[in-house]
């Protein structure tokens, strides 16, 4: 039982058949009929013109980057996203791409008067601001339609892209029970893992328009992510687009089941309304002895982040039973904890 993220899913049965028989070439040479046909159906889906299939969210965000801002240029975000704090610094090391992180306010979101004022005037002293990159989800929590059409009128006004890291996107469409367009259509390009909550092994898209993801495609290449028979893995990542999408909904439910049990145990409180999607936070009273608490905890089998808060993630390979197991534990291990 893995809490720690949904990273962790493991391949569907339909996904590992269809790797086993899927019709492979040459990606680098462009004529793997398998990648080009997840490709093709991501851009349409999307709303694209173009899409290019990646190693990873981490890689897809970096290429999105280099791609619209050339060295020496400046990208603002918030100071949680991915793209700046959990991605080695990518960006600036590979890049030479500054990064003008503004603080997320609670809902996620970022103020359009702070990034107003971050953007740098057109003089030699100062980094050319070029993109503006969101997250949604972040943290688990979804950015509301009418601010993401704001963002897309802020970034006109200034002249700035809008690129969106959608590692977790279809948690985001599912929350709002729309279609994944009405979020897309306001960016200029945007990413999708398919390895998170979606079970693909691996990979994630980039989508964009012709140019940028040519662009895109020869930093791939110069970064080492050119892949030769891919079709093997893009046969489970266009599985995990027209299938797996469809049941991010049973996670959220039992997020929200997960959230509100574990605010119920004595020296755990969750915010029950900032669970929106599939990522619960619980704060753990100071009394308790977290690393050991976690270590209890894998040694019936049951794995989660040795954090505080604690972040538990709800997937595919998380039942409501593996849930009320996790629960009766923490309660039997609180409550001797009290005893001692």
């Amino acid at each position: 039982m893995d809490f720690r993220s949904d990273t962790v899913t493991r391949p569907t049965q339909l996904m590992r058949d269809a790797m086993a028989s899927a019709p492979v070439g040459d990606d680098v040479y462009g004529d793997d009929p398998t990648v080009n046909d997840l490709e093709s159906y991501a851009a349409d889906r999307h709303g694209f013109e173009a899409a290019l299939f990646t190693t990873s969210g981490t890689q897809a965000n970096l290429l999105a980057l280099m791609a619209h801002c050339d060295r020496g240029d400046e990208y603002l975000c918030g100071q949680q996203a991915h793209n700046y704090k959990y991605e080695a610094g990518g960006a600036a090391v590979l890049g030479s791409i500054q990064p003008q992180p503004i603080e997320n306010n609670p809902d996620g979101t970022l103020c359009f008067e702070k990034l107003k004022a971050a953007i740098k005037p057109d003089d030699f002293h100062f980094a050319r601001t070029k993109l503006l990159s969101l997250e949604n989800t972040i943290n688990g929590k979804v950015l509301p339609l009418d601010y993401l059409a704001q963002a897309r009128q802020f970034c006109d006004q200034h002249k700035l892209s809008l690129h969106l890291d959608g590692a977790r996107v279809y948690n985001a469409s599912a929350a709002l029970n729309i279609d994944i367009n009405e979020i897309s259509q306001h960016f200029d390009s945007m990413t999708i893992c398919l390895s998170k909550g979606l079970c693909a092994p691996i990979g994630s898209l980039l989508l964009g328009s012709e140019a940028l993801i040519s662009k895109a495609r020869r930093i791939r290449k110069m970064l080492g992510g050119g892949m030769r028979q891919a079709g093997i893995l893009a046969a489970a990542g266009k599985i995990a687009l027209t299938e797996q999408t469809k049941r991010l909904a049973e996670d959220h439910y039992n997020a929200r089941y997960l959230a509100h049990q574990l605010d119920s145990i004595d020296g755990f409180n969750v915010n029950v309304d900032f669970v929106q999607t599939n990522i619960v936070f619980a704060k753990v009273d100071e009394r308790i002895d977290i690393d050991l608490l976690t270590k209890s905890l894998e040694a019936k089998g049951i794995l989660v982040s040795a954090s505080n808060p604690i972040r538990f993630v709800t997937h595919q390979d998380v039942t409501r039973d593996k849930i009320d197991v996790l629960l009766s534990e923490l309660k039997a291990m609180t409550l001797q904890s009290r005893k001692l």
